[in-house]
């Protein structure tokens, strides 16, 4: 069918739900290739389908709010962006891991250099689009101040400011997926991946089926947020110490300070060491990843809230995972099988001290190559006492036994599923 769009765009859209099986004036993409020109960029535009070489577009979720820009008529369908200083305030990379055989699957590794490495594809009026975007910023967090004034944070002038802010790199990272590294990943046949992708999402993205040709999608879900301290560029080095905290986001205790979890403790504890360790003289690194409750969603983890308190005999850590699982058919969702790909992308092959307790998080950095040499567990005095559920359910399911490490705290160390 052909829909005649309004006010800016002067050009009919063709809307198909089955695209031919393929495109020969597709972009070439290699998968893998050190050289950013012989990999190809990646082409998710909507407006010039011949070239595309990925499945989806930019932007993740919020390509629906574009969509929706568009239908309203605020939005010329035809823009490209303009990139004219955009380019990143640091420079990350290329590292080996780029081109090592599947370590990196699920973003683009180039994604930042696009309007540099790509230059000429731009010239020539290809609407390729960043998927990575590196600034510089302040980090403030009252958490910080509280260390400040209790003397476990000294100002610097330079890494911690007087004010109690954090001086930062930060990357926002867009989901990439190549589809062959990602079933291997999880162990599972590509055809299976692409059709169970297809199915479970409405059957959207019907090039998951129909093309067989195009290996990368963009998937339409959250992306990650990295937060760096101290020297982005000593970060690989294995030689300088190196503090990690990889956080799964919980908007309700994250933004707005719930009680009834770990997630922000945790967060702010995370951030305080990475500051200790920059000032140090080595780096720390947060990667915040968009999977709110447990890649869940908020809904069905306020669900779970409700079932939890309204059972018979009320909240109890041996109904914990129980609960969740009546409501979504699964404890977990997360699935780190994907996430260390952006510290992959930093060059990182080695953690001297990763704030977690997840045998989970821990056991996919290890099997993909990251050594680690310290696990930091949350300090006692920063449980919430409506957390203590929480935390009793999982050392009851033998998610983590407790052991002591060097600086005499104790340390959740996972035997199972354990999450943090």
């Amino acid at each position: 069918m052909t829909e005649t769009p309004r006010r800016k765009n002067p050009k009919a859209v063709i809307l198909t739900s089955h695209p031919g099986s393929h495109h020969a004036n597709a972009v070439p993409l290699q998968w893998g290739n050190a050289d950013p020109i012989m990999r190809g960029p990646i082409v998710g535009t909507v407006t010039d389908l011949e070239r595309r070489n990925a499945i989806g577009t930019h932007s993740g979720s919020y390509s629906v709010y574009r969509a929706l820009a568009v239908a309203a008529g605020s939005l010329d369908p035809l823009q490209k962006p303009d990139l004219t200083n955009t380019s990143p305030t640091h420079q990350i990379g290329p590292h080996p891991q780029w081109s090592e055989p599947g370590k990196i699957v699920s973003i683009d590794p180039f994604g930042a250099m696009v309007a540099q490495v790509y230059s000429q594809h731009l010239s020539d009026g290809l609407d390729v689009r960043p998927t990575i975007a590196i600034t510089q910023a302040h980090l403030k967090v009252p958490e910080l101040d509280d260390a400040v004034r209790n003397g476990r944070l000294v100002p610097d002038g330079k890494l911690l400011k007087e004010n109690g802010s954090a001086v930062v790199v930060k990357a926002a990272l867009e989901p990439v997926w190549h589809l062959p590294g990602v079933a291997q990943r999880f162990g599972c046949a590509e055809s299976d991946l692409r059709r169970t992708l297809f199915e479970h999402t409405g059957g959207m993205f019907p090039e998951l089926v129909t093309r067989s040709d195009l290996e990368v999608f963009l998937p339409p879900i959250g992306g990650a947020t990295i937060y760096l301290f101290g020297d982005v560029s000593s970060i690989h080095d294995p030689s300088k110490e190196l503090t990690v905290r990889v956080h799964d986001e919980c908007n309700g205790s994250d933004v707005f300070g719930s009680d009834i979890c770990t997630c922000r403790p945790y967060l702010t504890h995370g951030i305080e060491e990475c500051v200790r360790t920059a000032q140090r003289g080595g780096a720390g690194v947060i990667v915040y990843n968009r999977k709110e409750g447990r890649a869940l969603g908020e809904v069905t983890k306020f669900l779970v809230y409700n079932a939890r308190k309204r059972q018979p005999g009320g909240d109890t850590a041996s109904q914990y995972f129980a609960r969740t699982e009546c409501v979504a058919g699964v404890q977990d969702m997360r699935f780190q099988e994907l996430m260390p790909d952006p510290l992959h992308w930093l060059g990182i092959t080695k953690i001297h001290r990763f704030v977690s307790m997840s045998n989970m998080k821990h056991d996919a950095l290890t099997a993909a190559g990251i050594d680690i040499v310290e696990r930091v567990a949350i300090p006692d005095d920063l449980i919430p006492d409506d957390a203590r559920v929480e935390m009793d359910a999982k050392k009851a399911a033998g998610y983590f036994t407790v052991g002591i490490v060097p600086d005499g705290n104790e340390l959740a160390i996972a035997k199972g599923r354990g999450l943090d």
